[in-house]
């Protein structure tokens, strides 16, 4: 059975950054404004964090909805899981997500500083420092079977890119976003066609556009 590496519901600005400068707890996008960065997702009947009844349906709806089929273990760097830098001097921070986090599978975290896997919920996280092609092995072993989702941040998911591992990758620009500075997926969605297949869908509701790219 074909594992596929997937990249999914990516969102960056119009520019091509997926977060802003000056990460922080409080602030896990940096300067980038989350609430503008996910409306579009935000606005769907499948948000998971929706409250009230309602949302948008359509090809959004579809791609929030599709975010966690036939997924099977997560991938991500290791400022994705938080804000802390070198050696772990706070081992109870267990990542921005309280105790029911979103993933539903195994979770490995890439970093230098190794610290003891630990589970909330129906979730585990492991904490490797290992190449890409190590850690993709790892996570494939515990999918199951099943998919792996290449979390990010960006830096990860560069790193995959260019270790030619990701099979699939959507990415959601906002067009009328526009940062100047932080973590850069690309200057140009084009970069990647000398790899990659692409379609560009706009979104229906005009908040994004939708690039999707496919192995050549």
């Amino acid at each position: 059975m074909n594992q596929l590496l997937r990249v999914q519901n990516l969102t960056v600005s119009g520019d091509g950054f997926g977060a802003g400068e000056g990460q922080s707890l409080e602030r896990p996008f940096g300067h980038a404004d989350p609430g503008e960065m996910f409306s579009w997702a935000g606005a769907t009947a499948s948000w998971p964090n929706r409250t009230d009844p309602g949302g948008t349906r359509g090809l959004d709806d579809y791609f929030t909805r599709d975010f966690r089929n036939n997924i099977g273990a997560e991938i991500m760097g290791r400022n994705k899981f938080g804000p802390q830098r070198g050696p772990w001097k706070d081992l109870d921070w267990r990542g921005w997500w309280g105790d029911e986090p979103p993933f539903h599978t195994p979770v490995f975290v890439m970093t230098h500083h190794v610290r003891p896997s630990f589970t909330l919920s129906d979730t585990t996280f492991h904490f490797v420092d290992a190449d890409p092609a190590t850690v993709l092995e790892q996570a494939r072993e515990a999918a199951q079977g099943k998919d792996v989702r290449l979390g990010g941040g960006v830096t990860t998911i560069r790193e995959f890119l260019d270790a030619g591992l990701v099979d699939t990758l959507h990415v959601a620009v906002c067009d009328e976003v526009v940062l100047g500075s932080g973590v850069r997926l690309w200057e140009y969605p084009e970069e990647l066609l000398d790899r990659y297949h692409l379609d560009v869908v706009p979104s229906p509701a005009g908040a994004v556009t939708h690039h999707l790219f496919w192995r050549r």
